[in-house]
C-alpha cells in the first residue's frame, strides 16, 4: 500500500469517527444547552488533552508571546464551539456541514492582511464561487434565515480566524501555550453560564459526552497518521467526506434527506475548496499554504487542534 493511500484512508476513516461524533452532539443537542454540551465536552477532554501534552518538554512558561493574538484565536474558539455545537443541533447534518465547508474560502481571504498573502485571480474566482454556493445552501429570500444557518456562518468565521492565527504566530508560540487556552477559557466561560441553562444530566447522557471527547481524541490521532503518511493536497480533501456520512446518519437518525439546493450549494463550495486545496499544494502558488497544512476541524476550543499536537510532540506538520 502506498503512503498516499494509506494517508488517504486514515484521513477517511478521522472523518467517519468525527461524523459519528457530530451525531452525538445532535442527539445531545435536542435536549441540553450547547453550553451545556460544551463545558462537559471540554471537562472530559482535559484528562486525554493532559496525556497528549506531557511529551511537551520545552523549558518555558506557560506566558504567550503574542497575548494579543492569542486572545483572538480564543475568542473565536470559544465562538466556534458553542456555534458548532448549535448548528449541529437544530439543522440537518449536511446543511451544516456545507456551510462549515466554507472555512478554507474564508481563510484564503483572511491570509490577504493576516499573513500578507496574495491570492491570484484564479483562486479568487474560486472563493466567489464557493461563496455563491453558500448562498445556494443559504437561500436567502426562498427560505427564512434560522438562528441555526447564522451559528454556522458563525463556525466558519470563527473556525477560520482561529486557524489563520495560528499560521500568524505558529513559529514563534509554544503549541502547549495554544493548545491549553482556548480549552481553559472555554471551561470558564461555559462554567459561569451553566447555572443558567443547566439540566440534570443522566449518567448515560454523561457517558456519550465521554464518547464524544474519546472520539474526537481517536479522530486527531489518526489524522495525525494520516498526515505522517500522505502528502497534504491527498489528505485535506477527505473532510470532504462528511457530507457522505452526514447523509447516511441524517436519513438513519433523524428521517433527514439533503434537498437540492443544499446537495447543489454543498456540491459548489466542495469543488472551489477542491480546486483551492490542489491550487494551493503547488510550491509556486502560496507561500504560506493557509489552508493545507494539518487542515482537519475547526478549532472549537473543545479538543485540542492537529496541526499543534503534532508540533508538541516536535514533528513539522505537512504542508
Amino acid at each position: 500500500m502506498s503512503p498516499n493511500v494509506r494517508g488517504a484512508l486514515f484521513a477517511l476513516a478521522a472523518f467517519a469517527v468525527f461524523s459519528t461524533h457530530d451525531v452525538i452532539i445532535k442527539i445531545l443537542g435536542g435536549t441540553y444547552s450547547p453550553i451545556q454540551v460544551v463545558f462537559f465536552s471540554v471537562l472530559l477532554s482535559f484528562p486525554l488533552a493532559t496525556v497528549m501534552l506531557m511529551r511537551d518538554t520545552t523549558a518555558d512558561t506557560l506566558i504567550p508571546r503574542h497575548p494579543w493574538w492569542l486572545a483572538l484565536r480564543t475568542l473565536a474558539a470559544v465562538v466556534t464551539g458553542v456555534s458548532a455545537f448549535y448548528a449541529f443541533s437544530v439543522l440537518p447534518l449536511a446543511q451544516t456541514y456545507a456551510i462549515i465547508f466554507a472555512s478554507p474560502l474564508i481563510i484564503t481571504v483572511l491570509a490577504i492582511p493576516v499573513l500578507g498573502e496574495r491570492v491570484r485571480l484564479r483562486r479568487w474566482i474560486a472563493v466567489l464561487v464557493g461563496l455563491c454556493g453558500v448562498l445556494v445552501v443559504l437561500r436567502p429570500g426562498a427560505e427564512p434565515l434560522t438562528l441555526g444557518h447564522l451559528a454556522a456562518l458563525a463556525a466558519a468565521l470563527g473556525g477560520s480566524v482561529a486557524a489563520i492565527v495560528v499560521r500568524k504566530i505558529g513559529a514563534d508560540e509554544r503549541p502547549v501555550v495554544m493548545l491549553l487556552y482556548p480549552m481553559v477559557v472555554n471551561f470558564v466561560v461555559m462554567a459561569a453560564l451553566l447555572p443558567l441553562v443547566y439540566q440534570p444530566m443522566p449518567v448515560e447522557h454523561l457517558g456519550l459526552l465521554g464518547i464524544v471527547a474519546l472520539f474526537a481524541w481517536t479522530a486527531s490521532r489518526m489524522i495525525i497518521v494520516a498526515y505522517q503518511s500522505g502528502e497534504a493536497a491527498i489528505i485535506a480533501p477527505m473532510q470532504y467526506s462528511q457530507i457522505l456520512w452526514a447523509s447516511v446518519y441524517g436519513f438513519l437518525f433523524f428521517d433527514e434527506i439533503i434537498d437540492a439546493p443544499t446537495a447543489i450549494g454543498a456540491g459548489i463550495i466542495i469543488i472551489s475548496g477542491l480546486y483551492i486545496v490542489l491550487r494551493e499544494s503547488r510550491t509556486d502558488a502560496s507561500e504560506n499554504t493557509p489552508v493545507l497544512r494539518s487542515r482537519s476541524r475547526a478549532e472549537t476550543g473543545t479538543t485540542p487542534r492537529v496541526s499543534l499536537i503534532m508540533r508538541a510532540r516536535g514533528k513539522t506538520p505537512p504542508r
